[in-house]
């Protein structure tokens, strides 16, 4: 047992309220070995942040019982030379103790790498802070070492490339200006280009974190997390806010990483096809229990427990088209019995019957009349010079032509930054436009904003009212659902209030008992209790937000609604739910939708055509199942490429 670093042993976490105990974690048990990848799956609720927290010794003892053993090895990875330590119990160290191991020997990557960053300091900054930590290392050493890891995460390039790039510029510069017969003696090039190398370095040390990108913000987590060479690092939810392209970089970075120092890590997430990545061993948990336990292969090609099941199943598929995803209901019942305790039982159904029987469904085909029209559209952004005056523009969409027809779907998926939601919000006229058309339903909308405008700034509020409420009228039509259930709702209101306040905004059923009925019959269609009404956001779910949010959207009956990355931040089994709800939605209700994500999986299943979005224009716009077959840049055959599909190859006897 030599190579074990990590035993947890009937770990229980319970947190106590005044009205009732918690049991987050309910008696688990697992082991991690050196250099082996654990994967803890599940949906959220189920445990497995709060189990990576009472390894990390972070919760409070005031609002938490943590009970059984957490024996970990400390390694001697400072002096190969003496041999590793005794299996140490966690739980039993004192505050100042568990400080020394916290960071240095088992190290954390969080989810939100924005929130878990202070934005006041530079990333220099803070990744010095963490190597002063626990390194005895002058300030000159600590920097040196902060470089060094921004390269090792390839924040930064290498001092070989760096070199070459300055050298090559130099070079080029020399040539212009004739002086390229100068010897180098003379003109100390070796040192200007050092000192151009060292500059480079420092200027990304002197970056705050709103100067880089979500990918860049998760590297700088993961070369703090490995400052201190841990024995163990617990990557929890690293990814999931991350493109499909930017994903597969960190998933192949973190796996380079542990190979190279020998690391163990425990890497936690709510997607199967994510875990099937990166881990060796997989352990499911459902509410605070593991219910299966094992290593990829086994838990992917023969899976056991009805949950594992259902959720291999709610990753839409993609190598068949399906008109529904199964969800975890599909595959187990779940009772509370008189003890309180879970008794699941498995419905009798695999997932070749569940795709067979949605299989099968005539294809929709959507009406040839365009519901919207784009033609030539581009929006920039102001960028401001010395004194405050316009530079120049920053074009988020550049020039974008595009239809969608009653009835249809179109699929926009593309990387962050890329214009999806920059144009969204251009197309309910939530931004201005520099210029081209939108057209809806034959009335030129861009053309609406530019009078209102125009007329409140010569301070003619009559023909300003006039076309403000066309405006409005017009938007009873177009609605948005956001990405962000938790944000897009506030938090003072119920959530009857919450679909109410369209209609009260619109002047729709002026009768109260007319609209509390409205209300009531948006709850029941998007599977929610119209007792429920009173409620408040934060007595509910993600999942059960979003489908609030999606019955708001639907409070004024409109015709189009734009679904802006409304299920990339849910687990895969309540996106499944989601999904699927969407599609009932637009067949009764014969909606339009325009549906952004980054995930052409998710894109795919839900989408007649799909649009391609990249730096502002259009790669390609086709039939879903063309662009994923058939697709016909690049830049679509790097985002299908990325797609975690969870295949798992079954090993040879």
């Amino acid at each position: 047992m030599e190579n074990l670093v990590l035993d947890v042993k009937n770990l229980r976490v319970q947190f106590e309220s005044d009205e009732k105990v918690v049991q987050a974690v309910n008696d688990i048990s697992f082991q991690v070995k050196r250099g082996q990848t654990l994967g803890i799956v599940g949906e959220s609720g189920s445990g497995k942040s709060v189990t990576s927290l009472a390894i990390m010794g972070l919760l409070s003892p005031d609002t938490s019982q943590v009970s059984g053993e957490i024996l970990f090895r400390f390694s001697n990875n400072l002096n190969e030379s003496q041999p590793d330590s005794k299996l140490i119990n966690l739980l039993q160290l004192s505050p100042q103790e568990k400080q020394e191991y916290r960071g240095g020997q088992i190290a954390m990557i969080f989810q939100e790498p924005m929130s878990s960053l202070n934005p006041v300091y530079t990333i220099g900054f803070q990744l010095i802070e963490a190597i002063k930590q626990h390194e005895q290392v002058s300030p000159r050493q600590a920097m040196w070492k902060a470089t060094s890891l921004l390269q090792e995460v390839k924040l930064l390039p290498s001092d070989e490339e760096l070199l070459a790039r300055v050298e090559t510029e130099l070079a080029a510069t020399n040539t212009a200006n004739n002086i390229q017969n100068i010897t180098p003696e003379k003109r100390n090039e070796k040192r200007e280009v050092m000192q151009q190398v060292n500059d480079q370095k420092r200027a990304m040390l002197d970056r705050y974190p709103h100067e880089l990108s979500g990918g860049q913000l998760q590297r700088v987590m993961i070369a703090i997390a490995i400052s201190c060479n841990p024995t163990l690092l617990i990557a929890d939810e690293p990814t999931t806010a991350l493109d499909v392209t930017v994903q597969a970089t960190i998933l192949d970075l973190l796996r380079e990483l542990c190979s190279r120092r020998g690391m163990s890590m425990i890497f936690i997430t709510h997607d199967l096809g994510v875990i099937a990545k990166i881990a060796d061993t997989v352990a499911v948990m459902y509410r605070g229990k593991i219910v299966e336990y094992g290593t990829i292969q086994t838990l992917f090609l023969k899976p056991q427990h009805p949950y594992t099941k259902g959720l291999l199943a709610c990753r839409p598929p993609l190598d068949i088209q399906v008109e529904r995803l199964p969800t975890i209901s599909d595959f187990m019942e779940v009772e509370t019995t008189a003890t309180g305790e879970l008794e699941i039982r498995e419905k009798n159904i695999n997932i070749n019957d569940i795709q067979a029987s949605s299989s099968p469904t005539p294809e929709r085909q959507p009406s040839t009349t365009a519901s919207l029209s784009v033609e030539h559209l581009r929006v920039g952004f102001k960028v401001s010079g010395v004194f405050g005056e316009t530079k120049r523009l920053l074009m988020a969409v550049n020039d974008v032509s595009f239809e969608v027809y009653q009835g249809e779907t179109l699929g926009l998926v593309g990387e962050s930054g890329c214009g999806k939601s920059t144009l969204a919000r251009a197309l309910l006229q939530l931004i201005p436009v520099v210029s081209g058309k939108v057209t809806f339903e034959g009335e030129d909308i861009t053309k609406l904003y530019s009078q209102a405008s125009t007329f409140e700034k010569i301070k003619n509020y009559k023909k300003h009212k006039q076309y403000h409420q066309k405006r409005q009228e017009l938007r009873r039509e177009m609605q948005i659902i956001f990405q962000d259930p938790f944000s897009s709702v506030d938090p003072r209101m119920t959530i009857g209030d919450t679909i109410m306040e369209p209609m009260l905004i619109h002047g729709v059923s002026k009768a109260g008992k007319e609209r509390r009925d409205r209300v009531a019959y948006l709850l029941e269609r998007v599977e929610m209790k119209p007792d429920w009404m009173g409620r408040y956001p934060h007595e509910f779910s993600g999942g059960q937000r979003q489908r609030v949010c999606i019955a708001r959207s639907l409070a004024l009956n409109p015709k189009f609604i734009i679904c802006d990355e409304s299920v990339s931040a849910l687990d895969v089994s309540v996106q499944a739910q989601v999904l699927n709800l969407l599609k009932e939605l637009q067949a009764e209700f014969g909606l339009t939708y325009i549906f952004i994500s980054h995930d052409l999986s998710v894109v795919k299943f839900i989408s007649d055509r799909i649009m391609v979005m990249n730096r502002g224009k259009i790669e390609e716009i086709g039939q879903a199942e063309d662009i994923y077959h058939r697709p016909q840049t690049e830049y679509t055959r790097q985002l299908i490429a990325s797609i975690p599909t969870g295949n798992i190859k079954p090993i040879a006897s």
